[in-house]
């Protein structure tokens, strides 16, 4: 419930952001402490202020609207990453490490955030070319610098950029919609209501408890090798043409 802020300084208890100051890093904490407990879904304005225990009001002089609250609680999914001691920011120990660290880095960002996480898709970025999950300028030139100082030539860390981003996305939006974040219109669906139609479908039928197996970590490093070693390819063999 939304505090009376007037009674409350009538009550000489002072205004609950006289108390605990605001300033746009705490928001963005709080927002997105919030998506995590209740959803995207869930978030407003007048909620947010309420877990503050402001007024609606009194947000916006930190973010203009929900558009830029949002811009917001990305960009600190993006800085949580470079709070991760074990991402590189330079490939100290080989390029293939430096892949390596900075994708189970992005990876624990998603399991640790499964709600907000398709935020960093569905959100547009700066720039065309800031392709999610790696949305800063400050990555990609961390990622491109680093594979040139490998010896990638300028073509070839560009495609392994678009490689590796695509790999990432496809399979942390799947995991984390099996965490509960929120993908897609279907995922308004209740999750209680049994699966129809598997009459038709005996093999899906003796196979659900398979199919229902969770293999997200495995399938993750199965594919990220997999990618190293195209990228692999994709640099010996432009060196030895």
């Amino acid at each position: 419930m939304v505090p009376d802020v007037d009674e409350l300084v009538v009550a000489g208890e002072g205004r609950p952001s006289d108390r605990v100051p605001l300033s746009r890093q705490r928001i963005l904490a709080v927002a997105l402490q919030f998506i995590d407990e209740d959803g995207l879904g869930a978030l407003t304005m007048r909620r947010l202020g309420a877990r503050l225990g402001v007024e609606a009001m009194s947000l916006y002089r930190y973010v203009p609207g929900r558009e830029d609250l949002l811009d917001g609680v990305v960009d600190a999914l993006v800085e949580e990453l470079g709070r991760d001691p074990e991402v590189l920011r330079t490939p100290t120990h080989g390029w293939q490490d430096f892949l390596q660290r900075l994708a189970h880095g992005v990876r624990r960002v998603a399991i640790t955030h499964p709600r907000a996480f398709p935020l960093i898709a569905s959100t547009p970025p700066e720039a065309p070319w800031l392709r999610p999950p790696l949305r800063s300028v400050e990555w990609v030139e961390a990622f491109l610098s680093g594979l040139v100082a490998e010896g990638f030539s300028d073509d070839q860390a560009v495609a392994a950029y678009r490689a590796f981003t695509s790999f990432l996305l496809g399979n942390l939006l799947l995991e984390v919609a099996q965490r509960g974040g929120a993908v897609g219109p279907l995922d308004l669906v209740d999750e209680e209501q049994p699966v129809g139609g598997l009459d038709d479908a005996p093999h899906v039928r003796r196979l659900a408890a398979q199919l229902a197996e969770d293999r997200a970590l495995q399938e993750f490093e199965e594919s990220l090798e997999s990618l190293i070693d195209r990228v692999s390819v994709l640099v010996l063999g432009t060196s030895g043409a």
